[in-house]
């Protein structure tokens, strides 16, 4: 059975209802940092488990915000760090610094998909809190059968 994620960023405390409608059915949440208060993540809890990264206006202390995770998903490994660690994160950096088979970031709200020679997937979902960037918000869905992985980016409008 496929394995579907939720891929969410930037969040900054806000959780529009077009998230939790988005991600309704995903059988886990995966948060790239910046996400604001807790609540947001109880929010997102409530529709699947939650993993989330801290971002670089979290609290870097928060035991429950790590900067980095790695979690296995079907038969590959994902990747999440928020991206800001490269500063101005792009994907063949994230390439280079991780080996997982799917890297997940945020950090620059700019939505990407990004496949790598090799084969491994980049994406980042864009932001999903308040708009910014004259960017549209954005969450993106993960879907992983065995060692195949597909994502699709999904806009956020009321």
């Amino acid at each position: 059975m496929a394995a579907v994620i939720g891929l969410i960023a930037d969040t900054h405390g806000q959780l529009r209802p077009e998230v939790i409608q988005a991600l309704a059915g995903v059988h886990l949440i995966v948060h790239a940092g910046d996400v604001g208060p807790a609540a947001v993540l109880a929010g997102l809890s409530a529709i699947a488990p939650c993993f989330a990264v801290s971002g670089n206006v979290d609290d870097r202390d928060d035991p429950m915000l790590p900067r980095e995770r790695s979690l296995p998903v079907g038969g590959l490994t994902l990747h999440v760090s928020h991206g800001d660690e490269l500063g101005s994160p792009k994907p063949d950096a994230l390439l280079a610094r991780y080996d997982a088979d799917i890297i997940v970031y945020g950090h620059t709200h700019r939505a990407l998909v990004h496949r790598g020679p090799d084969g491994r997937l980049v994406v980042n979902p864009g932001a999903a809190g308040p708009r910014r960037f004259n960017l549209e918000p954005s969450v993106a869905i993960l879907t992983v059968d065995g060692r195949h992985a597909d994502v699709r980016i999904v806009p956020l409008r009321p």
